[in-house]
Parts: C-alpha cells; sequence; structure tokens
C-alpha cells in the first residue's frame, strides 16, 4: 500500500480532452480601453463581488491539485490589481514544488517597468504582451488611453530581467494590416515571438450590438500569411504553448510566429482550457456563455471539497466548440466583453 495519498483523477471533458490549462481573470480593470476588447464608459464589478487574493489562491490552487500544469493570470490588466505580486509569488510555490509546469500572465505592459523582475523572481518566465501596432498615434486610438513609449520600456525591462516575451496583436483591417511586416521584423530585432489574432465577435462595442464594427475590422489570418510569406520563409513547426496558436518559424529570424484563427479556422479541437472571472465563475468555452459559479461553494466551506466537485462538474458540461460568426446584422455571439472573460 502506498504510503501517499492518491492523487485526485485528471478533469477530462466528454469528448476526452484533458483539461490542464486554466486561464484566470484576477481583475475586470484595466488602464487602457482598447477598442476591441471594451468599450470606453465600462461600468466595472462591485468590489464585494470580486474574489480576494487569497480566494484566487485557492481558486488556483484546486485547479493545480485537480492536474493544471498551466496556469494564466489575466485581466482586465492584471498589474494594475492592488498587491498582485503577493498573489503571484504564492502561485510561484507550485511552479517551485513540479506542481504546475508554467506560470504566466498575459498583460498590455504599461506595468512592466515595474515589475518584470518581481516576476521573474516569482517564477515567472514567459509573458504575453498586447502590443497592436508600433505607431504612437495609431496606438493611442487603438488603447484610447495607452501610450506606447511606456509599454516599450515595460518590454525593455522584461527583456533584461530575463523574462521570455510573446508579443500579441490583434489582426485589424484598415488599423494595422499594412504594418504586420514591420511588427514581424520588429521583433526578430528584439528577440520576441509573435502571435496575431483574428478579431472575435464578443461584447458590445458601439451600443449597436458591434456587428457592422467587427465586420469591417475582420481580418482573416489565411490571406495575412500569403502575404507576409510573399517576404518571409514561414515554416511548419509542432511548437506549442499549451494555448490555441499555431505556429510557423520565421527562418530569416529564427522567432516563431503563432496565428490564432477562432474565425477562419477554428481551433476546438485540441481545446485543453478553461476561464475563470474575478468573479469565480468559471467558463468552459470563450465562445458559449454556459458557465459555473465557483465562488459559491469557495465560501462555503473552508475546505476545498465542493470546490472539487463544482469544477469536476463544469467539466462535464464543456462543448465541443465555439460557432463564431461575424456579420453586420449580427450582435456579439456573448454579450460580456473580452477584459471580463479574461483574455
Amino acid at each position: 500500500m502506498s504510503m501517499f495519498p492518491a492523487s485526485p483523477a485528471p478533469l477530462i471533458d466528454p469528448f476526452g480532452r484533458a483539461i490542464t490549462y486554466v486561464r484566470v481573470s484576477v481583475t475586470d480593470r484595466c488602464d487602457f480601453r482598447c477598442v476591441y476588447c471594451m468599450s470606453e464608459d465600462m461600468a466595472f464589478l462591485p468590489k464585494a463581488d470580486i474574489l480576494s487574493l487569497e480566494e484566487l489562491d485557492r481558486l488556483c490552487s484546486a485547479f493545480v491539485a485537480l492536474g493544471t500544469r498551466k496556469l494564466r493570470l489575466t485581466g482586465g490588466e492584471p498589474l494594475v490589481r492592488r498587491n498582485i505580486m503577493e498573489l503571484i509569488r504564492s502561485l510561484g510555490r507550485h511552479v517551485s514544488s513540479g506542481a504546475l509546469d508554467e506560470l504566466t500572465l498575459t498583460t498590455n505592459g504599461s506595468q512592466l517597468a515595474k515589475y518584470a523582475d518581481g516576476l521573474r523572481a516569482a517564477g515567472v518566465r514567459r509573458i504575453n504582451v498586447s502590443v497592436d501596432t508600433l505607431d504612437a498615434d495609431r496606438f493611442a486610438t487603438i488603447t484610447r488611453w495607452g501610450r506606447l513609449p511606456q509599454v516599450l520600456d515595460g518590454l525593455e525591462a522584461a527583456r533584461t530581467a530575463g523574462l521570455e516575451v510573446k508579443i500579441n496583436a490583434v489582426a485589424l483591417k484598415g488599423v494595422n494590416d499594412l504594418e504586420l511586416d514591420d511588427m514581424l521584423a520588429w521583433c526578430g530585432e528584439k528577440g520576441f515571438d509573435l502571435t496575431l489574432i483574428e478579431v472575435m465577435p464578443l461584447g458590445d462595442m458601439d451600443g449597436n450590438g458591434g456587428g457592422a464594427v467587427r465586420e469591417e475590422q475582420f481580418l482573416s489570418l489565411r490571406d495575412v500569411r500569403a502575404d507576409l510569406e510573399k517576404r518571409w520563409t514561414l515554416m511548419d513547426s509542432t511548437h506549442r504553448t499549451g494555448g490555441p496558436a499555431r505556429y510557423v518559424t520565421v527562418r530569416e529570424t529564427g522567432r516563431r510566429l503563432g496565428f490564432i484563427t477562432p474565425m477562419s479556422h477554428n481551433f476546438c479541437e485540441s481545446c485543453n482550457r478553461v476561464r475563470v472571472t474575478c468573479t469565480g465563475t468559471m467558463y468552459m468555452c470563450l465562445g458559449q456563455e454556459d458557465a459555473a459559479d465557483l465562488r459559491t461553494p469557495l465560501r462555503a466551506s473552508a475546505d476545498d471539497a465542493l470546490l472539487h466537485d463544482a469544477i469536476r462538474d463544469a467539466i462535464t458540461r464543456k462543448p465541443k466548440g465555439h460557432d463564431f460568426i461575424i456579420g453586420r446584422d449580427r450582435g456579439p455571439a456573448v454579450g460580456r466583453h473580452m477584459s471580463v472573460t479574461g483574455g
């Protein structure tokens, strides 16, 4: 008989996919108002609804106990959450113990100059930074409140701290489509990887459902790749980071280029992830409304038995995939903004 307690059975969804990657939003607040993510006049959640840092630690640790190998902290902007480094340092214990393969975060970069060294010390090795343009005026237009020099300083701090950086850029027709080539070259110079993302039908951007705005913004990454291949040698790669991106290696720079294509090429067959909001609501699919309340069982008991049961029950309802369609006469596929679900 083993001296050690048996490990809990891993999370397997109805389609046989092991759920090993959890994205946890630590706040719905952000210091930017990116046009594809948030409306300019956002109504934020009352503080009583939001999980405390201690509750977020318990929640994340419950997922680790159930087989999660990769944990990504998101927002809003995670680094604007007060005392967020306390949570990140605490979660770093799971990396140190070997229970977690990776602790990472997605950020807009505005706070990296302040926190890059601390992130590295806490066990974070790799971060995703959202940068949609290298033109300062265009950056201000897309983010509404952001300043590009502040983000570039943060990226330099991350590089100096020894963090691997992947740049995330949402491909927006008529906005940044003519500079994706320059961004690929810039990432090569800086030693960053780049992932391009198709715009998704989430949240009402213009008060009228947002369908017309998204139809105007949508740019197929199939077309983007074909255009880039006129100037760059893109070699297919088997590299995976646990998320939905499909990667190629850019021969001329040696860096990776990823494509996230929820619209032109659905990636659901290999989905291994769920998202949890800062209120403890778990969405089993980014593109579906079905959700599970984890805050109630979390707050109902000092031990995690109820929480584990709630997580397992929710995984049995994970759908096969999403059904995103963008059109002028269509509202968002789901009503919540991207900032609510967490990137």
